[in-house]
């Protein structure tokens, strides 16, 4: 009985011990964060005295993590006209004013609705810019935009193109476009080039959940 008596606290002790530790090794984890970016300006200038014409500016670079437009290497994507760039892989090469690629951002295009793409898929489907190759392609009907030509030269969002993207931070987030002109007014040519999306960012990295 005694050396029960002197057992039982050693075992409740240990007890107690293992549960305090498997406590401490529990993982917050982090919600989701849903957001919609109203009017990212995306300005370009078009010299139509080359052949063929020739594209500068600077990019916007935007961070999911930030939630913003930023200045410094911390970008995921970056926006001029039509152009979408990720940061990463290597520099598309004929662009002039071309962000460094000093991450290992990557992304993919997925077919969906925004709801419907509830996990972001498997890293093998994830692509990055390369010498004179887009992650996002680029021109009409190639990646996420349509557009009509003359007399309107209308740039419109193609219905069900998600961006799926893993960030420099290896986060996972998506992105749907909505619109490419100020306050979705597409009557005037100066209110291009202005994106209106909404984003869900995984805040928890590796999480692929995207709901």
């Amino acid at each position: 009985m005694n050396r029960l008596k002197l057992i039982l606290p050693l075992v409740i002790s240990t007890f107690l011990g293992i549960s305090c530790s498997d406590e401490a090794k529990e993982v917050t984890v982090l919600p989701v964060e849903s957001k919609m970016i109203t009017n990212l300006s995306a300005q370009q200038t078009t010299d139509f005295t080359t052949t063929p014409p020739t594209t500068s500016g600077d990019f916007t670079k935007f961070s999911f993590k930030k939630g913003a437009v930023v200045t410094d290497d911390t970008w995921d994507i970056a926006f001029r006209g039509t152009t979408i760039l990720v940061n990463g892989g290597t520099k598309i090469g004929s662009l002039s004013g071309e962000p460094e690629k000093t991450g290992n951002a990557s992304l993919t295009i997925e077919t969906g609705t925004f709801a419907s793409i509830t996990t972001a898929p498997s890293d093998t489907d994830f692509l990055q810019d390369a010498k004179e190759t887009y992650a996002v392609p680029t021109g009409s009907g190639n990646g996420w935009y349509t557009y009509a030509g003359p007399p309107t030269h209308l740039i419109s969002p193609i219905a069900g193109k998600i961006l799926v993207v893993k960030t420099v931070d290896g986060n996972y987030a998506k992105l749907e476009i909505l619109s490419y002109y100020k306050d979705n007014d597409a009557s005037k040519q100066e209110n291009s080039r202005y994106y209106t999306f909404n984003y869900l960012y995984n805040p928890n990295k590796g999480d692929k959940n995207m709901q």
